[in-house]
């Protein structure tokens, strides 16, 4: 008992450092970036706005929901300004829908949504609306799934990240109270359930439909290795996209499919000393590590959580915390003159990109550490 509570004050002194750098860091990189809508980092800086050269990019709402996060978190004005000027330069969005995918959860529930949770914005609330709206149309009743990507190649196309933008439907359903919305968020991850999660809770990326009947016609590598490996930022969606599921319906099955996702998460994640790989079924060479999979799956962990009796917390909560403390002591950058925190990122596994740092490794950094403090606000 005693070696228990030095680790929880170990633990609570490493969660109040790093959120102090957090702090630090993230004042400095508000104060430069503004209102911008960054990416990737180039030589140490976020260069340009999104807002100005693809405004439908799907990773278009991860600075807002920073900034939302901080503002919640500190009170500070600054956070709250700069993220009204994100979600106003999103509107934009709006007027391109052919170009907007099943990403939409990700660009407004960490902007618009948030707004109107943290601050009551009513025209926040329309622009959810909005997003939700486009989500709900890719919605294919007779596969009983949600379109992922446009193009007539595509049809059949649902991923495994839409369990992660399918918490914009159910948000929907209960502001407005139409149960189409959350009907067919429980649809679709019913069929994300059955076709992209493996028995042993590896997760394929892609599943490519027949859009007429809902068989599963094909399975592709993805964003990981190739067929039937396992791209860790998918099971990083699948693991918290299934655990929200159940925060929102408290059907047992998605805790139970989240569950078993989070268990493949965290045996693999500890044969790399918790530093994820891109791909946990890659060749040995070369290493390439993914810390936004990490910092993702620690949310998702931490979600988990809450919801297990008091005996099985400690599994959960203490994986989150031995990934986020490896990846903060081997993959973090506290320089304040340079942008962005967690470096080692992969977008993709054969992508030209090698390793670096990326916008969402960030978000889920920050909610993670906010969340063990108690400071977090909830985004989904």
């Amino acid at each position: 008992m005693e070696k228990r509570e030095e680790l929880q004050q170990e633990k609570k002194k490493w969660l109040e450092e790093v959120y102090g750098k957090i702090c630090t860091k993230m004042s400095a990189e508000c104060t430069r970036v503004g209102d911008r809508i960054p990416y990737i980092p180039e030589n140490g800086r976020y260069e340009g706005d999104l807002a100005e050269t693809d405004v439908c990019w799907w990773t278009n709402g991860f600075w807002g929901g920073i900034l939302w996060q901080m503002y919640h978190a500190t009170g500070e004005e600054k956070y709250r300004l700069a993220a009204e000027g994100v979600e106003n330069k999103m509107d934009a969005a709006f007027t391109s829908i052919g170009k907007l995918n099943h990403d939409v959860g990700f660009m407004w529930l960490h902007t618009a949504v948030a707004d109107y949770r943290l601050t009551g914005n009513t025209k926040s609330r329309e622009r959810g609306e909005n997003a939700a709206n486009i989500l709900a149309g890719r919605f294919n009743p007779l596969g009983k799934f949600i379109r992922a990507w446009n193009g007539d190649s595509n049809i059949g196309w649902m991923i495994i990240d839409c369990m992660m933008n399918i918490p914009l439907l159910y948000w929907m359903s209960g502001e407005n109270k139409d149960p189409r919305f959350k009907s067919i968020a429980l649809m679709h991850a019913d069929t994300a359930m059955e076709k992209l999660v493996r028995p042993d809770g590896s997760c394929n990326h892609i599943g490519i439909m027949d859009p007429l009947t809902g068989d599963l016609l094909e399975a592709p590598g993805g964003q990981g290795y190739g067929e039937n490996s396992s791209w860790s930022r998918g099971q990083a969606w699948a693991l918290y996209g299934f655990a929200l599921s159940y925060h929102h319906t408290k059907e047992e099955k998605y805790l139970d499919t989240a569950k078993r996702v989070a268990h493949y998460f965290i045996a693999n994640a500890a044969m790399t000393d918790y530093l994820p790989l891109c791909d946990f079924r890659a060749p040995e060479e070369p290493v390439y590590y993914d810390s936004t999979a990490g910092a993702c799956a620690a949310c998702g962990l931490l979600e988990i959580a809450r919801f297990v009796p008091e005996n099985e917390k400690k599994l959960y909560e203490d994986s989150a915390y031995r990934i986020l403390r490896a990846m903060e002591e081997h993959f973090a950058n506290w320089d304040e003159d340079a942008d962005a925190i967690l470096e080692m990122g992969k977008v993709a596994y054969h992508g030209e990109a090698g390793q670096e740092a990326i916008i969402y490794g960030d978000y889920f950094f920050i909610e993670a550490i906010l969340r063990m403090l108690d400071k977090d606000c909830f985004i989904w």
